[in-house]
């Protein structure tokens, strides 16, 4: 039987085994830095300010617990894709991308370090990114995705042709892949629950339990009481809609996901999966999958993208996932490992990763007011929120470093369109995308489709 939702499977391990919740705010109260959102960008931010400047009175206020967003839910992807380098290399040079793509190399390790240094144990496998093509479009657009890795810097990455790919993955159908360094397996709610515990250590305050109605100069608003700080930093990725005010800011997009029961030795080394890759695939309506630490496969994709309204962002969302999602996630994965077919799916789970209208992740802070936030990661935050908190904390400590001359600093992006056209649009764009798989698998078309062209450019993806 499949547990649908309960958050996630994540949260169904021992990770996710029930533990005393942190008392909510309970009155009025003052800090340096108040942080909104119990995730890893604000967490991640707590903990560098607090190891670089340790008097700092930091408080982070969670409206549920501690990785009941995307932290909790995502695939356990850390690798170094950051939303929005092409449009930063377009308006600010290619160089100044660059310097932001090489930081974001680094990051994946220095996670990956942070977590040994702080004992957290988050099943953490440093095997890689391996991308996909299964088609001869995708193999085009792979070939020109390594090729601007490389431009961008990423001279330890690897392209292999069909044979070379199914050795190292043996993927039905596949005729190439890229593969990079710069990634690794993680557990993403161990990882969380783990940097919640190390920020308590050096005496950050957490307040879960406490949703934030209101943010504004000086002061974040909760039904419990009021935070007043100097700084006030909004960390709340895919909730923001739910935020007075920021309804139309970052689009809560949905993204899906299903587990396998743990699979046998030998169904393992009929798939050549050895090196625990995380892996992806050049389609336009993309996926990603894990080989977890016990040996299930989690796989993930977009199901519904979006519910109308912004109302992903909601308290309701727990995790549950609609049937058809489920099957499509299935057939999916018996697409890639048809040997698979019959195999036990034992969850599914959906969250919600924070959209900007231009697809840029981004970080802010206006001085005059304290306000600042960091986020949009479009799907890519496990590693991107490290980054995006070590330069929220420069900027917060006034120190000019070279994080903070980095292309995304001060973003700024207009806001999304009104409903019903938000609705419309998303469902449209989508629909759009999975028309154009199908066309290009269909026809074996070496070209990407019109379709998806006119999709890319209305959307502002690319």
């Amino acid at each position: 039987m499949t547990i649908n939702g309960g958050i996630s499977f994540w949260h169904a391990t021992d990770a996710g085994a029930p533990r005393p919740p942190r008392t909510p705010l309970t009155g009025d109260a003052t800090a340096d830095v108040v942080i909104v959102g119990g995730g890893y960008t604000g967490l991640w931010t707590a903990y560098h300010l607090k190891t670089s400047a340790p008097d700092l009175r930091v408080t982070v206020l969670e409206q549920k617990t501690c990785g009941y967003g995307a932290s909790g839910r995502n695939g356990g992807w850390l690798y170094n894709g950051v939303a929005g380098r092409d449009r930063y290399a377009e308006l600010h040079g290619h160089d100044a991308a660059r310097r932001l793509q090489r930081a974001m190399n680094d990051t994946v390790t220095e996670v990956i370090r942070t977590a040994a240094k702080e004992g957290i144990d988050a099943d953490i496998h440093h095997g890689g990114v391996l991308e996909v093509a299964r088609t001869p479009a995708q193999l085009a657009r792979l070939k020109a995705f390594h090729a601007a890795e490389l431009a961008f810097g990423e001279s330890d990455r690897a392209l292999y042709d069909a044979t070379d790919t199914r050795a190292r993955v043996d993927i039905a159908d596949a005729v190439g892949s890229s593969w990079s360094p710069h990634g690794a397996r993680v557990h993403p709610l161990k990882l969380v629950l783990g940097l919640a515990a190390a920020c308590e250590r050096l005496g950050v305050v957490i307040h879960e339990s406490t949703p934030v109605t209101d943010i504004a100069p000086g002061r974040a608003v909760t039904a419990h009481g009021t935070v007043r700080a100097p700084y006030v930093l909004r960390c709340t990725e895919g909730f923001t809609a739910a935020l007075k005010g920021q309804k139309r800011s970052w689009l809560p997009m949905n993204s899906s996901m299903i587990a396998t029961a743990p699979l046998a030795p030998e169904v393992w080394d009929s798939l050549a999966w050895s090196g625990r890759e995380v892996l992806g695939d050049m389609a336009h309506a993309y996926m990603y999958a894990q080989r977890t630490a016990d040996d299930r496969i989690a796989i993930g994709g977009r199901g519904a993208p979006y519910r109308f309204a912004s109302r992903a962002a909601g308290a309701e969302n727990t995790g549950s996932t609609d049937p058809a999602t489920v099957t499509a996630l299935t057939t999916l994965l018996t697409s890639f490992f048809p040997r698979l077919a019959g195999t036990e799916i034992t969850h599914a789970w959906s969250g919600v990763l924070g959209v900007p209208r231009d697809w840029c992740a981004g970080v802010t802070l206006d001085r005059l007011t304290g306000l600042g936030c960091a986020g949009g990661y479009v799907g890519s935050g496990v590693a991107t929120s490290h980054l995006a908190a070590r330069t929220l904390r420069d900027l917060v400590l006034g120190d000019s470093t070279e994080l903070t001359t980095l292309p995304w600093v001060d973003h700024r992006v207009r806001r999304w369109e009104p409903e019903p056209f938000r609705w419309l649009g998303v469902h449209a764009l989508y629909a759009a995308y999975r028309q154009a798989d199908r066309r290009e698998s269909a026809t074996g078309t070496p070209n990407t489709t019109a379709l998806a062209r006119l999709a890319n450019r209305v959307s502002g993806r690319h």
